[in-house]
């Protein structure tokens, strides 16, 4: 009986040979963490077309209103035929909003098949192209979890004796439960990989909560209160558990988690972490390439607010703190003023070093 109900949230993830749907904010995020993905693909042998002709999903205007829905669907149907062309059919998408778009609009097809007609006419009219449905849509968290035993399999380390706090993006599994692994209500994904790499996941009061981010909360400057107010909940409820890293699977929810930690700092003169630090955050990939033994550098992790540093040196990651700010030439790109602890320390560093 409990099999039974619980295969009521799982989900079918293709094993290999994916089109891989990138995100417009991630690769202003947390750039890294794409490449990382392919890298760890290409590491477990596995077929993914990185396309550069695809564009963006149109998501984010598409939820602030500002682009139609059928302009919206026209779009998502031309990734759907070059998908087509390329000879996949299955499809890895990189961003939760994406994620949430791609299987709104394929539902929506579904349940009122002219808006499919209609999207079909308009790509032919704009393009000239036709398209085939995907068989298989998956997040790209679905696909890392789904070789999760694989690369814990080809891991160097692992995350015994730290606690993770793991996010789930609203996007993957509130929107269309069925469509991510455990639903809304036991949303598995992160979780997942953290128990198969040895880490303790954290429960606490406000694991659910949104991270704040939702569009207008932020970017309609007059409402970021609510945005900000929104992660500093969660950061509250998170802290007396002392975590040592969060693991978000949205793009938004890692970059609003990590950057508000330090407005919080500048603003109510507060951390999180240890030591007066934040609490490092983490996306999966991350994760996943320091098992694997990846660079952090390589993947992009100076990208992130907190410092990520004691976190690595917990792991027993070998890196070099002189290559951090350096670019792919080497050349110094800057490095931003301290972030996650104490605000009147953070200066008083900031100045020593600069």
């Amino acid at each position: 009986m409990v099999l039974n109900s619980w295969r009521e949230y799982e989900k079918e993830i293709a094993d290999d040979r994916y089109y891989y749907a990138r995100s417009c904010i991630r690769q202003n995020f947390f750039p890294g963490s794409e490449t990382t993905f392919l890298r760890i693909m290409r590491q477990l042998g596995k077929d993914v077309y990185d396309d550069p002709r695809h564009t963006s999903c149109t998501g984010i205007g598409y939820h602030t209103d500002i682009v139609p829905l059928d302009t919206t669907m026209a779009v998502v149907a031309r990734q759907f035929a070059l998908m087509t062309e390329a000879g996949y059919e299955n499809m890895a998408i990189s961003c939760i909003t994406s994620f949430g778009l791609y299987t709104e609009i394929l539902e929506t097809w579904h349940e009122f098949p002219e808006t499919e007609q209609r999207a079909r006419e308009n790509l032919f009219k704009a393009t000239g192209r036709e398209f085939r449905k995907p068989k298989n849509i998956a997040h790209t968290s679905d696909i890392v979890f789904h070789n999760r035993e694989a690369i814990r399999q080809m891991a160097v380390r692992d995350l015994k004796g730290l606690k993770v706090v793991e996010h789930i993006g609203c996007h993957y599994a509130k929107i269309f439960p069925k469509s991510g692994i455990g639903g809304s209500e036991f949303p598995y994904v992160l979780a997942g990989m953290v128990e198969a790499w040895g880490g303790q996941v954290v429960d606490y009061p406000e694991r659910r909560h949104c991270c704040g981010f939702g569009f207008r909360n932020y970017l309609v400057k007059a409402n970021r209160g609510f945005s900000i107010a929104n992660s500093r909940k969660k950061l509250e409820s998170m802290k007396p558990y002392k975590p040592d890293f969060m693991v978000a699977n949205c793009p938004g929810c890692a970059m609003f988690l990590d950057k508000w930690q330090y407005a919080l700092a500048e603003m109510e003169n507060t951390t999180y972490g240890a030591d007066g630090r934040g609490i490092p955050v983490l996306t999966y990939e991350e994760m996943a390439g320091l098992v694997l033994g990846y660079d952090p550098w390589e993947m992009g992790m100076q990208m992130h607010q907190v410092d990520v540093e004691p976190l690595l040196d917990k792991l027993g990651v070998d890196y070099d703190p002189a290559a951090k700010f350096l670019g792919r030439a080497g050349k110094y790109i800057g490095a931003p003023k301290p972030a996650g602890v104490n605000s009147f320390e953070g200066d008083r560093i900031y100045r020593i070093k600069n």
